[in-house]
């Protein structure tokens, strides 16, 4: 923004720390945590370096969570829990409670206006902001910033028989309300033939949702199933879960 605007720029950086309750002793940091690649002349000037490491960030203070408050859960429990908490719906609904899409600068070329912000877009500004705490602040005091609005979903997921039932769940609620059946497609594996890990995706209707990596296909089905429920109820609220 030009010097003319700078006064607004800042009631903007000020409103957006009152909403996320941090104040930066780094100011910047929030400006280019805000910043979508569309606004700036350069990408490295944008969010997503910081949005790289603010996905990492909120993996590992997920993951360091599991293990703490669920110390009878095996890893592949612990695995499908946390692809939903740290899938893009979760971190997009986040992201909107906090009305972060309104505090960020977009380009004139972005078809977006911030009413109607995409999910994607929401849920990066979220690692982004995440991120941005992280490198002012420390790990402390982003981990408590991301458990601030983590810790009663993750309990949720948790609780629910949902993380083991998802395929079920999801097939009602497919042929309820969207006249469908939900298909399973093999989006990649890795590794060595005795410790391969796969990677499945739900497609209903036509539509791809986020896929998961597992250890075999039946549990990357049943986190794939999650991911795809999730992003329903994000976006479909009024939706019931069967």
């Amino acid at each position: 923004m030009s010097d003319n605007n700078q006064p607004v720029e800042n009631q903007v950086l000020e409103d957006c720390q009152n909403a996320i309750n941090y104040r930066f002793k780094q100011v910047d940091l929030l400006k280019s945590a805000l910043a979508h690649a569309s606004s700036v002349n350069s990408r490295l000037a944008s969010n997503e370096r910081l949005e790289f490491l603010g996905d990492a960030i909120l993996g590992l203070i997920c993951c360091e969570a599991l293990y703490h408050r669920f110390p009878d859960f095996q890893e592949g429990e612990m695995t499908k829990i946390k692809s939903v908490i740290v899938s893009k719906p979760s971190c997009a609904k986040i992201s909107a409670d906090l009305k972060l899409g309104s505090f960020m600068v977009l380009g004139r070329g972005v078809a977006y206006n911030k009413v109607e912000i995409p999910a994607n877009i929401l849920a990066d500004v979220f690692e982004s902001v995440l991120s941005a705490i992280y490198l002012d602040g420390g790990w402390e005091v982003a981990k408590h910033f991301a458990l601030t609005h983590l810790s009663d979903y993750i309990d949720e997921v948790a609780t629910s028989n949902l993380k083991d039932n998802a395929k079920s769940v999801l097939q009602q609620l497919v042929q309820r309300d969207f006249g469908g059946t939900p298909q399973y497609v093999l989006q990649g594996e890795n590794g060595p033939d005795h410790s391969k890990c796969f990677m499945m995706a739900v497609v209903i209707n036509g539509k791809s949702f986020l896929g998961a990596w597992c250890k075999n296909k039946k549990e990357a089905e049943q986190s794939a199933a999650l991911n795809a429920l999730n992003f329903i109820q994000t976006e479909t609220p009024n939706v019931k879960l069967a």
